[in-house]
Order: structure tokens, then C-alpha cells, then sequence
């Protein structure tokens, strides 16, 4: 009943719409009443008694409703489509906007071809069950009822005897829907499956071709096309089952109009006009019956849609715990206060961390992978709530904060920069939607990138590709800087935002995060230890713990953690020596 009730929202909107199409449902349904009305009294009285001219007037009247049930099924076919592709489209909008606001746990579980999947195929489903549900049931149950009243009229008894087949069809309907359920819930899972592989397949295909493992994809995703047929053989194997059943029950209505109807017709309890009647009418009986059968695939594919969309829509959002004070312009003093991390599917990240950053320093966080740097960037914008503990920027808890104010604040540089499909313009205005001409091109100016610009032939409109895929990782990284130029945030976060370049490059881009730091509090995440030298304070993180804290020159002098890192990077000299600072390194980890 619930789920009744949240579909049936989605037609408000279209009431208008709604009521019109079920007029032209309820219009056709009597129109198909009248041909075994007119044709009882054409056999009952107008040719026995050679009245032609009403034998005409008949004919002619059929046409005449004809013609109109036919602007009526136009009605129906369009506007009925109109609307369950505007319920399909806010559906759309309403999943979207929710897939926006739920966490980031939510995408660390959930691949993004299946979430696609739900996005088109299942709401496709649903659009079409929402425009031929209605009418359907309408039609069909009108005429049903309509022709069993009409067939009572012209012989009560042998009406009651088609209509004792009637509930023995409803038990084999009932016992083969609830298979037919769960096998179209798997199909969709099986089909969610090869949208991933897929998705994921044709977003690495560089990756692919360059490790030339295009037979090992092929191998993959033919695991999720076999997954795909057994699941939809599954499914066809209860529909045919249900079909098959049906149409037997359905198959039988005939045998017993045939039998019955010709032992009444032996004993003179019915005469041939109103047996030829009975036939064409029992015809109109049966006709709605298969297809209200015929559309239960259609309907299970729908419900099933309908309950996968739900699904999503009832999922916790991120918002669940954010406060209500919108935050002011920070100044950038970070505190952690005894705070306890994990992730659903893993131990501890974060064991009673604690650690200050006053404002407008730059503090570097160094370690063994796994060890919980990125971690604490991702919890400082709350893109994950903390076990226990507290984090506070100049002095306030960052949970009394809203979640939109607070990330206005952050800046995000990571080492896998991600742009949209569009133009240089576009992308650099991702960091502030109103920024001006003129501070587009100073953000450009700032990031190094402006130059690169306006060599190219269509400079901020040049169109990037998918996900950048025309521009190098060194002009990706600098459009991103740009991008947070523009946003002016109070606190920036560099997470190896450098890792995966040349030097030369690495050189280039470190220009413009001096510049970007500038009056800021930093937090910067490397491995390549020359990068962060010049850090007013550097962290050294292991197993969720800090291990030590202190300048490049400090953490020297301690011949620690830090020190061991430093000479693994620039005083390893052979394998042994290597191998030593590794084990080294594990133990003071």
C-alpha cells in the first residue's frame, strides 16, 4: 500500500492530463461494447425481418464510432506516453538531486553503472507502467465487468458457467507472479552488472590498450553477459510458466462456451442469435482477461523499477547530521581533539588522533601508505563523520555547521584530477559560477595555464573532452588550481596533488600552490618529500597515529620516522640498504 501511495504522488503534477486519458480509456472501452449489442439485434430482428435500411444505419453507425474510438486511441497513445515520460523525467530529477546529497560511504558501495542502470532502465519501466497501468486496468476491468453483465443478460446460467473458470485463473496468476517477482528483481541486478563492467571497461579503455589486455576485459565482461542471459532465462522461464498457465485457463473459457453453449442450444435453452451473440461477446470477456496476463511482465518489470528507484530514495543523506549555523569566513585554525575514525568495511583509520594547525600555516602530513593522511583531508569538509572526538576550525565544532557552508571554506586539490565534459571555461568556473571575465582569466593567469589558453584556437571555449582526456596531467592539475583560485577558499587541501607528474612540470605547478597558499592554512599530503621541505610544520603519520611532529630540520635531528623516509627517497644506494630503511621504517611505524 505504501508503495501504492508514493507512485501515485507522481501523478498529481498531471491530474489534467490523468483524468482526460482515462476518459478516452473509459469512451473506447463502451465503444467496444457496441458491436455485440448492435449484432444480437441485427440476427435477432433487423435480417430475419429484411429490415436493410437498419442493417445499414448499423454499419455506418460502427464506422462513425469507430472513426472516433480511433482519435481516441491517438489521445491515449500520446498523451498517455506524454505523461509517463514526464513522471519518468521526475522521477529523474528526484533521484539525481537525491544521488547529489547522499555521502560519500554511499559511492564507496555502489558502482556507478549500475546507479545508471536505475537511472534509465528501471525508470523507463516505470514510465511505461504509469501511462498503460491506468488504462489497462481500466479498460480491461470495465469490459470485463461490462461484457459478464452483458452475457448475463442474454443467458445468465452459461454466463455463470464461463465465469466459475475465472478464479482458477486468479490462483495460477497469483502462485506464478511471485516467481515471476523475484526473477525480473535479478534480471535487473544481472543487467546493473554489465552497465558497470561496461561503464567501467570503456572509462579504462586507454588503460586497456596500453597493457594490451583487451581479451582480459572481453573475458570480464562476457562473465557479466552469462550472469545477464541465466538471470533473464530465469525470468522467461516463469513468465512462460505464467503465460503458458494462463492461456490454457483462457483456452478452456472457449471449450466450455462450446460445449455448454451447443447442449443449450441442443435443448432449446438459447436460440442461434443469441448463441452467435454469446460467442462474439464471451470473445470480449476473454480478450481483456489475456490482456491483463500480458501485462503483468510488463507490470512486475515496472513495481520492480519502481522498488530499485525507492531504494534509492530512501537511503540516508548526508545532511542527516549537519548543523544549522552557517559558517562564517574562517581564518583556518584546525584542531583534532582525540578523534577515532574507521570505515564501514575496515578496523581503525584514526586511533586518538590530536594535532593543531594555527592559521595561515602550511602543515605537511608524510607516511607510509594506508596510514590515514587522506583520511584527515576528507574528514575536515566532513565528506565523512569522525567515530568519536572532535574537529574544530577557530574554535568551533565543525558539526554545528551546514555541509554547503562549511565546504565553501575548503579547497580540494587531489593527484586524480576530475573535469567535466565541456570547455576550459566551463571547468575553471566550476570554483565560483558568477566570477567575471576578468577574474577567470586572473585565476588562469595565477594557475600558469594562461598562456597555454590563448595558443589554442577557440582559447576558454576549446572543448576539453571526456574527463579532460585532450589536455595533460600537468594542464589538468593547473586548470584544477584555477578552479581554486576562483573559489578563494580559507583552507586549502593538496592531496598528492603533485605525485603523478615530471619534475619539470611538478617545478612549474609548485609555483602556483605557493601562490595559492598565500594567506591561507595549508594542509599538504605528499610521498615525494623535496615537495614539502619548506613546510612550516610536518606530520609524520603511521597506522592512524602520529609518530612525530616537527620543521624538516627538526624531524633531521631526531633521526626518526622522518629521517628514515628521507633516506630511503635521496641516500638509498643499493637493494640492502633499502631493504634495511624498509624494515626500519615498519618497526617505527
Amino acid at each position: 500500500m505504501d508503495l501504492l501511495k508514493r507512485f501515485i504522488k507522481y501523478y498529481k503534477p498531471h491530474k489534467k492530463i490523468f483524468i482526460l486519458d482515462m476518459t478516452a480509456a473509459f469512451l473506447v472501452a463502451i465503444i467496444g461494447m457496441g458491436y455485440p449489442i448492435i449484432t444480437r439485434y441485427m440476427l435477432n430482428d433487423f435480417i430475419p425481418n429484411k429490415k436493410l435500411e437498419l442493417v445499414i444505419i448499423c454499419g455506418v453507425s460502427l464506422l462513425v464510432i469507430y472513426i472516433v474510438r480511433m482519435f481516441l486511441r491517438y489521445f491515449i497513445q500520446y498523451y498517455g506516453h506524454i505523461m509517463g515520460v514526464r513522471m519518468q523525467a521526475q522521477m529523474r530529477s528526484d533521484m539525481f538531486n537525491k544521488l547529489e546529497r547522499l555521502p560519500y560511504t554511499y559511492y564507496d558501495e555502489h558502482e556507478t553503472g549500475n546507479l545508471m542502470s536505475r537511472m534509465t532502465n528501471d525508470l523507463f519501466d516505470i514510465s511505461e507502467i504509469a501511462h498503460h497501468g491506468p488504462e489497462n486496468i481500466f479498460i480491461a476491468g470495465f469490459t470485463i465487468l461490462a461484457s459478464f453483465v452483458y452475457l448475463c443478460l442474454i443467458n445468465w446460467i452459461l454466463a455463470l458457467i464461463i465465469f466459475a473458470c475465472v478464479p482458477l485463473l486468479i490462483i495460477v496468476t497469483a502462485h506464478f507472479r511471485h516467481q515471476m517477482r523475484v526473477a525480473m528483481k535479478e534480471s535487473k541486478i544481472a543487467m546493473a552488472e554489465i552497465n558497470s563492467s561496461l561503464e567501467s571497461s570503456i572509462s579504462g579503455i586507454r588503460v586497456t590498450k596500453a597493457f594490451t589486455n583487451t581479451k582480459k576485459e572481453q573475458e570480464k565482461f562476457e562473465v557479466s553477459n552469462e550472469n545477464f542471459v541465466k538471470a533473464r532465462s530465469s525470468a522467461f522461464n516463469a513468465m512462460g510458466k505464467f503465460f503458458a498457465s494462463s492461456q490454457f485457463i483462457t483456452d478452456v473459457f472457449n471449450i466450455i462456451v462450446l460445449l455448454a453453449g451447443g447442449i443449450f442450444l441442443y435443448n432449446n435453452y438459447i436460440d442461434i442469435a443469441d448463441y452467435s451473440t454469446f460467442i462474439i461477446s464471451v470473445n470480449m470477456f476473454i480478450t481483456p482477461i489475456n490482456q491483463l496476463i500480458n501485462f503483468v511482465e510488463q507490470f512486475q518489470n515496472g513495481t520492480t523499477g519502481f522498488r530499485r528507484f525507492l531504494e534509492i530514495m530512501d537511503e540516508e543523506e548526508e545532511n542527516v547530521h549537519e548543523g544549522d549555523k552557517i559558517c562564517p569566513k574562517l581564518n583556518g585554525d584546525i584542531t583534532f581533539s582525540h578523534v577515532n575514525f574507521h570505515y564501514k568495511s575496515s578496523k581503525g583509520i584514526l586511533n586518538d588522533m590530536s594535532f593543531k594547525i594555527p592559521h595561515g600555516k602550511k602543515v605537511a602530513l608524510v607516511g607510509p601508505s594506508g596510514g590515514g593522511k587522506t583520511t584527515i583531508c576528507h574528514l575536515i569538509p566532513r565528506f565523512y563523520d569522525i567515530d568519536s572526538g572532535e574537529i574544530r576550525i577557530d574554535g568551533k565544532n565543525i558539526k554545528d555547521f551546514t555541509l554547503e557552508s562549511l565546504r565553501k571554506q575548503i579547497g580540494i586539490v587531489q593527484q586524480d584530477v576530475f573535469l567535466f565534459g565541456g570547455t576550459i571555461k566551463d571547468n575553471i568556473l566550476y570554483g565560483n559560477l558568477e566570477a567575471s571575465e576578468e577574474e577567470l582569466i586572473e585565476a588562469a593567469k595565477k594557475a600558469n595555464i594562461y598562456d597555454y589558453i590563448m595558443s589554442l584556437p577557440n582559447g576558454f571555449d576549446t572543448d576539453i573532452g571526456e574527463r579532460g582526456v585532450k589536455l595533460s596531467g600537468g594542464q589538468k592539475q593547473r586548470l584544477s588550481i584555477a578552479r581554486i583560485f576562483l573559489k578563494n577558499p580559507s583552507i586549502l587541501i593538496l592531496d598528492e596533488a603533485t605525485s603523478a607528474l615530471d619534475n619539470t612540470t611538478e617545478l612549474l605547478i609548485q609555483k602556483a600552490f605557493d601562490e595559492l597558499c598565500k594567506g591561507r592554512t595549508a594542509i599538504v599530503v605528499a610521498h615525494r618529500l623535496s615537495t614539502i621541505k619548506n613546510a612550516d610544520e610536518i606530520i609524520v603519520i603511521s597506522d592512524g597515529k602520529i609518530k612525530e611532529e616537527g620543521s624538516h630540520e627538526e624531524l633531521i635531528a631526531k633521526n626518526g620516522s622522518y629521517k628514515l623516509l628521507y633516506d630511503l627517497q635521496f641516500r638509498g644506494s643499493d637493494d640492502n640498504e633499502e631493504n634495511r630503511l624498509q624494515s626500519e621504517l615498519q618497526i617505527t611505524g
